[in-house]
């Protein structure tokens, strides 16, 4: 065969292959093809999910906010896919399509999404739920998202487990009664939180409009509504005798037509009234000395270089023993520090923004998932973890734990606070310049929980406006 004619054979057959990859492509990815990222690429970097991309940082990437469709490619190795493909799902989850190449491990997943969850629809609201059945990891806490119409009631019940809650939007009444028979009565809006010991029974109604949604948390990963104590439920399997008796000796027939089965959640015949109007009035009717309620987002901030923490335990709010939480924001480009809790699981909720988070497990086993608005992410207790805002905007997310008191340890402080020596051997044994460097970074020792390092690293950024030119 001629040379000419094998280089033609050559070049359709490699012309095949190459059309047969669904790889993206751009400008600026030709022009960095196979080279490692230069600082002034960072504003505007090339698309990573092709095979001659290298990063061996392991970057972020936000394939939300920069409409990327992640492919399994990393550093050269890896290869495009052929089956089917849930794209949104992939762009939600760009750190399992290509984990960082830190990942290790047979860790479990971590990661579940409140949209994944079975609504139960009811007139007037519904409720969906994160349990142990959905997220195997949720072994210490449950979730339950839940949503009223303005005037819609929660019914009467109670729980074997404690109940915390957080508004997530517009105002609830709740009411309850204490252990010593005294009533509780408060009006929440968004930021607000409630606590109910097991056992006390209570109610919630909407107020707002447009109604009220919660977030609910059990110290009990194999909490269920469905196992929820409801008035109705119980009285449709009493006989009539005996609610005869317990009610003063009422005729058997006024409870001919109470409700055959549960209520759960139903729709208020009338807009419910001020608290002073609705309090009941009976004449051993008293006042609980209980505080069920707290003002989360009414307390003053700690502040940090990269966000701020709101913390709200039984050193704060005294009623709440089984259920410690954080309130987290982190800034775009900030971190929540490396770090790990020693007394508990931690269960998050995202509120806003895009996160990645890497769980350390011991044994070389470790894991990176992403996490977004109604995701719920577990880290186990003592497990080493970072949060990393990845997005456009800010990221706001609820840390709680089953304990009493919330604690933590941060990576920086420790090390910051070892014998230097001890720090230098251990990471930086061979390599003088660097160990000298990181001491003097962890020196001051100082926790700052989520941190926003000074911008450094050489290099100018791209401009504005000038990336057809790259």
């Amino acid at each position: 065969m001629r040379l000419s004619t094998a280089v033609t054979v050559l070049g359709a057959t490699l012309s095949h292959f190459t059309a047969a990859v669904p790889v993206q492509d751009s400008p600026r990815q030709r022009l960095l093809d196979g080279k490692p990222l230069p600082a002034k690429y960072r504003k505007n970097p090339p698309n990573p999910y092709r095979p001659g991309f290298r990063d061996p940082d392991d970057s972020a990437v936000d394939s939300i906010g920069r409409k990327l469709d992640p492919l399994p490619y990393r550093n050269g190795d890896g290869a495009s896919v052929l089956g089917p493909w849930n794209r949104e799902r992939a762009r939600q989850n760009p750190d399992l399509v290509r984990p960082p190449s830190t990942d290790h491990g047979n860790m479990p997943n971590l990661r579940w999404s409140f949209v994944d969850s079975h609504i139960r629809i009811e007139e007037g609201g519904w409720t969906r739920q994160t349990t142990v059945r959905e997220l195997p990891a949720s072994i210490e806490l449950a979730g339950v998202n839940m949503r009223l119409d303005e005037g819609a009631i929660r019914e009467l019940h109670w729980h074997k487990e404690a109940e915390w809650a957080y508004v997530l939007d517009g105002r609830v009444r709740l009411t309850a009664l204490d252990y010593e028979g005294g009533t509780f009565m408060d009006d929440l809006s968004q930021g607000d939180l409630w606590y109910f010991p097991a056992g006390v029974p209570h109610s919630l109604q909407g107020l707002s409009p447009n109604g009220t949604e919660f977030l609910l948390i059990f110290d009990d990963g194999h909490f269920s509504e469905e196992s929820t104590f409801l008035l109705t439920d119980w009285l449709a399997h009493t006989p009539r005798s005996v609610l005869s008796k317990n009610f003063r000796n009422l005729p058997p027939d006024i409870f001919a037509h109470i409700p055959p089965s549960e209520r759960y959640i139903f729709q208020s015949t009338h807009k419910p009234g001020s608290l002073p109007s609705e309090f009941p009035r009976g004449k051993h009717v008293k006042r609980s000395k209980q505080k069920f309620t707290h003002r989360m987002l009414s307390q003053p901030p700690h502040n940090t270089t990269g966000g701020s923490v709101r913390i709200t335990d039984s050193r704060n709010f005294p009623i709440s023993k089984t259920v410690a939480a954080a309130h987290v924001t982190i800034a775009r480009g900030a971190l929540r520090e490396m770090h790990w809790h020693p007394n508990a699981d931690e269960w998050s909720f995202f509120l806003r923004g895009r996160a990645r988070v890497t769980v350390f497990g011991a044994e070389g086993s470790a894991r990176t998932f992403d996490y977004q608005p109604g995701d719920v992410g577990v880290v186990p207790r003592n497990m080493g973890h970072f949060v990393e805002n990845v997005g456009d905007e800010e990221v706001e997310m609820l840390e709680l734990f089953r304990a009493d008191e919330f604690r933590d340890f941060s990576l920086f402080q420790w090390l910051g606070e070892s014998p230097r020596r001890m720090v230098a051997d251990t990471l930086f044994q061979g390599d003088r310049e660097a160990g000298e460097r990181f001491l003097k970074a962890v020196e001051d020792g100082g926790k700052d929980e989520v941190t926003l390092p000074p911008k450094g690293g050489g290099g100018d950024e791209v401009e504005e406006g000038r990336e057809d030119e790259l």
